[in-house]
């Protein structure tokens, strides 16, 4: 079970409070997680990624085990603490300007 947190837009698309618990087949990668996500939460399709590309969407960082892996590979394996479901990942709204 690999937890997930979503920032406050996205929870009130997708309906829940808190953080969500997505349940996967197989390997634990990026691209399944999400994949999962948009299955589970169809309001949050195109919010994390282009629906055509699958590119994540320029102003969505992607967080776990106190790193970065918003430009990791989709397919890469996540760190195994939040497989495990001991860490979270995060999905965070990136702010811009100045």
């Amino acid at each position: 079970m690999i937890r997930v947190v979503l920032p406050v837009h996205l929870r009130a698309l997708a309906r829940v409070d808190g953080e969500v618990n997505v349940e996967l087949d197989g390997e634990a990668t990026q691209r399944r997680l999400l994949d999962a996500l948009e299955t589970r939460y169809p309001a949050l399709r195109g919010t994390m990624r282009d629906q055509l590309t699958q590119k994540r969407r320029a102003y969505v960082r992607f967080f776990a085990c106190e790193r970065d892996l918003s430009h990791e590979r989709p397919d890469a394996p996540l760190p195994r603490d939040v497989a495990a479901g001991i860490e979270p990942f995060l999905i965070v709204g990136a702010m811009a300007g100045g």
